[in-house]
């Protein structure tokens, strides 16, 4: 899944990008939540902080990595050779956690966690692609 993401972001970045785009993913991936409605997924609120506050982290290096320009006439997502680093590091972070974790944390919970961790790291870099977006669209056409 991590090389299908890294093909997927280097396709996008040849597109125009639009708000619907920057903010679907999120949306889409929410429906993973339902997750925890088995009882074998469910996490402490202690596990909720932590998984939250790691995704928040890892989130950074994506917005930081993660820049438009205009070209065209349009709004296209500016390519970054950091991010495909940066995205493989974060994999690998996550599957060596995931390795370690697995010895001590149950299957379920473990699966709970990472999705939650994923879902973290995901949210507040589509927000942050989002702002920037508007700044740029307004800056495109005139807007104050």
């Amino acid at each position: 899944m991590g090389i299908f993401a890294l093909f997927v972001r280097m396709k996008a970045a040849k597109k125009p990008t639009n708000a619907l785009k920057i903010i679907m993913p999120p949306v889409f991936m929410s429906s993973g939540a339902l997750m925890y409605v088995v009882p074998e997924f469910r996490l402490t609120g202690m596990e909720i902080l932590e998984v939250v506050i790691l995704g928040m982290l890892f989130s950074i290096l994506l917005i930081k990595t993660s820049k438009f320009e205009i070209r065209e006439n349009e709004i296209f997502l500016k390519r970054s050779k950091a991010f495909i680093y940066i995205l493989v590091g974060l994999l690998v972070v996550r599957i060596g956690l995931k390795t370690i974790l697995s010895a001590t944390i149950d299957y379920g919970e473990l699966s709970g966690m990472f999705f939650l961790l994923a879902f973290s790291m995901i949210v507040p870099w589509r927000i942050a692609m989002y702002l920037d977006y508007k700044q740029l669209y307004r800056q495109l056409h005139g807007q104050q």
